[in-house]
Formats: structure tokens, C-alpha cells, sequence
């Protein structure tokens, strides 16, 4: 994720807890970081802490926060309580083709039943409040290069 966002937006920190060959190697919920840090985070969460993720998320950065989450991230009363109550996004964004994902990482041999959406928070004091979702149209074809799929993401 963090090399098409560098070709987009030039300046980009990327960090993983493993050494994927893009960024530094330190465990975000671990290293400390100021409040207000970076205009936006940008990622792809463990599913399991990405609830910690965005909570962490929305302190470091002063714009917004945009994770990559399957569908599911939305069930649940806890997480409803946790976060959804008193921080809800500003968007939902569902893709409609299913993404092949095998460890966080797109796959071009694997296949899916699993959904994945980008679920949006913004600082921005004007931005409506009420949840709004949008789809994701069909684009993977036209978007995928073949270095996506390659050892060195």
C-alpha cells in the first residue's frame, strides 16, 4: 500500500512488524508517537487489532484515519461500543469484486469469500457526521500491475 501512496502523495512513513521491504520495522501500537504526528494513517491493520489500530490511529493523525478492514470489522456490539459509539466514520467503502488477500497481501492464485471495504474517519470538524457508504466499482484489472504481485511489496 505504502508504494502507490508515495507515488501519489511523494512524502509517505511506512512502518510493518514484519520486514516486507518497504519502510521501517517497529510494532505501531508499540512505538510511541506524538498526537497529531502525520496528516493522515493510511493501513492495513491486523483484523484482530485493528480496533486498537484506529483508536491509536485517530490520536496520531490530524486529517483522518483509512483502514483496510474486512466487512465484518462492523459487527460486533464490543467494537460498537468501543469505537462506532463515539467515533463513527465518515465512510464505508465497499468493494464490490471480492480482493484475494492471503496475509494481508494481494494474491493473484488465491480466491475469496471474504469482503474487504476501506472505512474512512476525518478530522475535519465540517465533515458530516452520519456514516455514509459507497461502493467500490469493479476496477482491480485496471488498476493491478504485476509488480503488485511481486516478493517485494
Amino acid at each position: 500500500m505504502a508504494r502507490p501512496l508515495a507515488e501519489r502523495f511523494g512524502k509517505v512513513l511506512a512502518s510493518d512488524i514484519h520486514p516486507y521491504g518497504f519502510g521501517s520495522v517497529r510494532d505501531y501500537l508499540a512505538v510511541p508517537y506524538e498526537a497529531n504526528a502525520v496528516d493522515w494513517v493510511i493501513t492495513n491493520p491486523p483484523f484482530r487489532l485493528a480496533e486498537e489500530f484506529v483508536l491509536r490511529s485517530l490520536i496520531v493523525a490530524r486529517k483522518g484515519v483509512a483502514i483496510l478492514a474486512r466487512t465484518v470489522f462492523i459487527e460486533s456490539v464490543g467494537r460498537y461500543r468501543n469505537l462506532f459509539l463515539r467515533h463513527p466514520p465518515c465512510r464505508f467503502a465497499q468493494f464490490t469484486e471480492r480482493v484475494p488477500m492471503v496475509k494481508g497481501r494481494v494474491d493473484r492464485a488465491a480466491t475469496t469469500a471474504t469482503g474487504y471495504a476501506w472505512l474512512v474517519w476525518s478530522k475535519d470538524v465540517s465533515a458530516e457526521r452520519r456514516p455514509e457508504l459507497v461502493w467500490i466499482p469493479p476496477c482491480r484489472k485496471a488498476l493491478e500491475r504485476d509488480s503488485d504481485y511481486s516478493d517485494r511489496l
